[in-house]
Formats: structure tokens, C-alpha cells, sequence
């Protein structure tokens, strides 16, 4: 069976492109987020493999709660979801509308683990430097992990930058062993 993630990325790449035609990137984005909420309730999803419920009536459940401010292009996809047994896919789906979103959006999502909180002053001047060198316009989020003992690490993506003392000491420990 395919993963669920290369079953949604042509729905996702699909809402995308009919979103950016009608300019409506973020109420698209609210709806499948909704949407996966919805399916995300396990009531909802026992629906899924029941006989007695048609995929037009699943389709209606989620469209009704999920794409108010959808136009009727919205409420077909969702139809289209349905007909082909993809309502599953939906968490899937918004994830990767979102990370498309991001993209034409010029957003990047960074997570700083220090091993202190940061301070305001601390968390701005890395979400500045950030955003020049990535040039994109930094989401920051935070967590503290008091086992790197001290400095942080950031990712972004792909991107990995361990200023940690903890991956410091690794890097000599590795380094005097080879």
C-alpha cells in the first residue's frame, strides 16, 4: 500500500493550484485544516469503512463542517475526496497545502531547541538572522532541552545548525576516536 503522504501530495498540489487561481490560499488552508480535524475525530472515521454510509454523505459531513468558506470548488474536492475513498488522507493533504502555502509565501518554519528559554531580545535577533540568511520571513518556535547543556539548535527544513554543547562534545568525542 502506498504511503498516505505520496497518495495526498497530487490532492494537495491539485487544491493548491485552484486556490492560487482563486486567490483564496488561506480560507483553502483553514478548510483542510478543519477537515482534518473533523476526520481526525474518531467518530468520523469509524464512518469511513462503514457499508451504510455513501461517500456523498461523507463528503456532506465534512464540506458542511469544514468548507463554509470554501467556494463550490472547495465542496467538489472534498466530493472528490470522498468518491475516491481519500477523506483518510486529509491530515496529509493539509499538511503539505500548508508547506505549500509557505513556500509561494516566503515563510519558513524554524524550531530553536536551547537548553534555556530564550528571552524576546534573544528569539528576535535569531529569527532576523535567520530570515537573511534563509531570506524568507522566519515562523520561530521554541523548545528547551536542558541536555544540550548549553546553546541551542536550529532547524529549518532540511537545514540543521547544532551550536550545542552537547553536539560539540560529540563532534570531539567522534573526532578523537576515528
Amino acid at each position: 500500500m502506498a504511503d498516505k503522504t505520496t497518495i495526498a501530495r497530487p490532492y494537495a498540489k491539485a487544491a493548491f493550484a485552484e486556490a492560487q487561481t482563486e486567490g483564496g490560499l488561506a480560507a483553502w488552508s483553514d478548510a483542510l485544516r478543519t477537515g482534518a480535524a473533523v476526520m481526525a475525530d474518531e467518530r468520523v472515521h469509524q464512518l469511513l469503512g462503514d457499508p451504510h454510509v455513501t461517500p456523498e454523505q461523507l463528503a456532506s459531513l465534512v464540506a458542511d463542517i469544514a468548507a463554509g468558506s470554501l467556494p463550490a470548488q472547495g465542496r467538489n474536492f472534498i466530493a472528490t475526496l470522498a468518491e475516491n475513498h481519500r477523506l483518510d488522507c486529509l491530515a496529509e493533504i493539509s499538511a503539505l497545502f500548508d508547506a505549500l502555502k509557505d513556500d509561494a509565501e516566503g515563510v519558513a518554519d524554524v524550531t530553536v531547541t536551547a537548553a534555556v528559554e530564550l528571552s524576546g531580545p534573544q528569539a528576535q535577533a535569531i529569527s532576523e538572522a535567520l530570515g537573511r540568511r534563509l531570506k524568507r520571513q522566519v515562523r520561530l518556535h521554541t523548545q528547551v532541552d536542558p541536555a544540550l547543556l548549553g546553546g541551542a539548535v536550529l532547524r529549518a527544513g532540511d537545514l540543521v545548525i547544532d551550536g550545542s554543547v552537547r553536539g560539540r562534545l560529540t563532534r570531539i568525542a567522534r573526532d578523537m576516536t576515528a
